[in-house]
């Protein structure tokens, strides 16, 4: 019974490294290659259009 509740308890923690690591390789990426700014750049004509088409609006306090 405890032998199953340790192993159980080592292939999650063994888990959960796997993805930790996994997870720092794929920022690690993210950040070296500068993926954030690239996808900012080709989302801005989009975001340009939605926002010069919204209605002016005067708003004075």
């Amino acid at each position: 019974m405890m032998k199953t509740f340790f192993s159980g308890l080592l292939r999650m923690l063994l888990k959960l490294c796997l993805f930790g690591v996994i997870g720092a390789a794929l920022l690690f990426a993210v950040y070296f290659f500068n993926l954030d700014m690239k996808l900012t750049a080709k989302m801005e004509p989009l975001l340009t259009w939605v926002y010069d088409n919204k209605v002016k609006r005067d708003q004075h306090l």
